[in-house]
């Protein structure tokens, strides 16, 4: 995330502190790994990564909190593998001892959103608003990794979830429900093809729900979605124009940061209509 998207990690130092969030950096933390194509292409070397950054944590006596749904997704699963696999858990321990580490299971790990939801309660979100974003309506997109597997993710119902919906709503702003909010990005597909028509097929739901920007805390949809569109618009003819917005992007405004503050300065589909709302809203 700091190298591909820093203005979601800049969003997050920004927003979480406010919410009486303490971040720790930890050194030696590496990528978590990719949840697709790492571990398809060798599961016992991303299970050996994975619970490497996590014996890492548990060196320090903390728990982990994501901002990105891949890496929940790696962490948790490998976390549930290696816990129920003690096969595997040895394996990938007699690994970890070549670089005197070892996974014994003791850390948490949960999505800034989980986290806030779970462990604070949403109020807390509530009272760090200085700006309510009333009036602008958000069409959420979850994705896929915060919630599936669901017998390892348990964040909410895998079918008709909430918990985003309830965190716009607790900045000021409308959720807008679509049809194709559960639906994958497509990034994950090997085919050609595939992944711009999927990636389309959410942007027509989202366009006739009339919603002001789309909402999400993943970054690969994210890239899917912003940059998705011009290649839509340079492949297809058919232009979308729907700005594309990190939920603690969103945060930041209602928390009352200048939209440069929290990088939305950086997305190729700019934020403008979303932003004269919360002047209008500022105004009155």
């Amino acid at each position: 995330m700091p190298l591909k998207y820093p203005q979601m990690e800049l969003a997050i130092r920004k927003t979480l502190p406010n919410l009486g969030i303490e971040l720790v950096d930890i050194d030696g933390f590496t990528c978590c790994p990719d949840p697709i194509y790492f571990k398809a292409r060798d599961k016992i070397k991303w299970l050996t990564i994975a619970a490497r950054n996590l014996a890492i944590v548990e060196e320090k006596g903390l728990d982990v909190i994501t901002m990105c749904s891949g890496c929940i997704s790696t962490l948790k699963e490998a976390k549930y593998t290696l816990d129920e696999d003690p096969q595997a858990k040895e394996e990938v321990n007699r690994r970890l001892r070549k670089v005197n580490r070892e996974y014994k299971g003791t850390a948490k790990i949960n999505h800034a959103v989980v986290l806030i939801r779970d462990s604070l309660g949403l109020d807390v979100v509530k009272k760090s608003i200085k700006r309510p974003l009333e009036g602008v309506t958000v069409a959420i997109h979850y994705g896929c990794h915060i919630l599936k597997p669901s017998q390892i993710m348990h964040v909410d119902d895998a079918d008709y979830p909430s918990i985003l919906d309830d965190f716009v709503s607790a900045m000021g702003a409308t959720p807008l429900d679509h049809k194709e909010k559960l639906l994958c990005c497509g990034k994950g597909c090997m085919d050609e093809d595939l992944p711009l028509e999927m990636t389309e097929t959410i942007f027509a739901s989202i366009e006739e729900s009339g919603a002001d920007c789309m909402g999400l805390v993943c970054p690969t949809c994210f890239s899917s979605f912003d940059l998705g569109q011009i290649m839509i618009s340079r492949k297809k003819g058919k232009t979308y124009n729907i700005p594309v917005i990190y939920l603690f992007q969103l945060l930041g405004l209602a928390q009352g940061l200048e939209p440069e503050q929290v990088g939305l300065h950086t997305h190729r589909v700019k934020a403008d209509r979303v932003l004269e709302k919360i002047k209008g809203s500022a105004k009155v």
